[in-house]
């Protein structure tokens, strides 16, 4: 008896996965609910599991090959046995192979998308040289041609007139040149998280009316605090105490007096969601790409609750082991573009969100106080929101508030 083992269905819109590493081959003896690959999402790595213990008799893809879902990932049978008959996977998609760097050297030479085969020039066909190099240019074969001149011979008529009579189907396939005209390149496939990535960028732009708003804070009180308890906060907790638990706080106050930032527009009804609930994604930056895993109910964690999930979340999205409702559920965005040493910024909201805010890095600033110049610990603040839901003003009024509790940390631990 044998198992054919489709690739499951994961939930949250995913349709397919690219194998990543298989943990299993081909004769291994297996059990129920052993990992037997790898299989990267647009959401995250994961492990799928075989449904049942057995004989590996075959894997059905090779690694880094795109499986849907629905397809059979690999057939499972009785350790002494043999399947009667491996029902084939009927939608393949080859590997997407990287190309190879090459130098340009004279002329630029292209390749079809399809191998094509040199055959010989065909014998016994009377025409002219300029005829049969109209037939090449054309793509035309000249042996299939039937004459109209003097003994059969094919003139630039007949190659003109075999085009307009070929089926558009039947046309060589399109060229695309091997590398660039101005030195080498290397072509990289588009999968996985920056697939996703490049998908909802686009979508956000087209569904959205963005605008960004710009603000400074002064937290040199903040900086105070932090720097004050990040040593006892490591040594009793082994928490990493950093700016983000504070401002994920102080957006979460903003958000309550400012409600409309923490929607979702529903546009098949035309009506706004306001969302009583706050769980605040938080931008991580992975070597595949933005992974935006979701702090749930920020509001009713503490700053040292918020330290813990937000380090807990950073080190799951860095190594790929994030669990898939991490990802999803979030009302607002956050993104530290500061942590590279950037000001400011006009970050795409995370649709069907509303709003993003994106944080700079926290500088030394001289600024004046009081008729003096003094030098501040400064932070910039950029906030993207879709003008659709909320005007310009609601959008400053939001970032004045921000302000306040930002600059004044003893009211975010108040409300802690």
């Amino acid at each position: 008896m044998t198992t054919e083992f489709k690739f499951p269905d994961l939930g949250e819109g995913i349709t397919e996965g690219e194998i990543k590493k298989w943990l299993v081959k081909e004769g291994d003896v297996i059990e129920a609910d052993q990992s037997l690959a790898e299989v990267e999402t647009d959401k995250a790595v994961v492990e799928v599991p075989s449904p049942s213990a057995g004989k590996v008799l075959k894997l059905n893809y090779k690694e880094g090959e795109v499986v849907l879902v629905g397809e059979i990932l690999a057939v499972i049978g009785e350790e002494e046995g043999k399947p009667e008959e491996i029902v084939p996977v009927e939608v393949r998609r080859e590997p997407e192979e990287r190309r190879k760097s090459v130098s340009v050297v004279g002329e630029l030479p292209e390749a079809p998308e399809e191998e094509q085969i040199l055959e010989a020039e065909p014998v016994g066909v009377l025409a002219m040289p300029k005829v049969r190099k109209l037939a090449k240019e054309l793509g035309v074969d000249i042996s299939k041609v039937k004459g109209t001149g003097k003994e059969g011979r094919v003139l630039e008529r007949d190659i003109k007139g075999a085009v307009e009579e070929k089926p558009k189907e039947e046309k060589k396939p399109k060229k695309i040149p091997k590398f660039d005209i101005y030195g080498w390149v290397d072509r990289v496939p588009v999968r996985g998280v920056r697939r996703t990535i490049a998908k909802r960028m686009v979508e956000s732009l087209q569904k959205t009316a963005p605008v960004t708003a710009t603000e400074i804070a002064d937290v040199t009180e903040l900086v105070e605090l932090r720097e004050r308890e990040k040593k006892t906060v490591m040594e009793t907790r082994r928490i990493k105490l950093t700016y983000m638990p504070f401002i994920v706080k102080a957006l979460v106050e903003s958000l309550k007096e400012h409600p409309y930032l923490n929607s979702t527009m529903d546009d098949e009804n035309q009506e706004i969601i306001l969302k009583k609930y706050y769980n605040i994604g938080i931008a991580v930056a992975t070597e595949d790409g933005l992974i935006v895993p979701v702090v749930k109910g920020a509001d009713q964690k503490s700053i040292f609750e918020l330290a813990e999930e937000i380090q807990r979340l950073a080190e799951a999205a860095n190594n790929r082991t994030i669990d898939m409702a991490d990802l999803k559920g979030g009302t607002f965005t956050i993104t530290n573009y500061g942590v590279f040493g950037g000001l400011y910024a006009t970050p795409i909201i995370n649709y069907p969100e509303v709003a993003i805010l994106g944080t700079g890095a926290i500088r030394n600033t001289p600024i004046v106080i009081d008729g003096e110049v003094k030098i501040r610990k400064i932070i910039h603040l950029s906030l993207t929101f879709d003008h659709r839901v909320l005007d310009g003003a609601e959008g400053q009024k939001f970032l004045n508030t921000l302000v306040r509790y930002l600059e004044d940390p003893e009211i975010i631990l108040m409300s802690a």
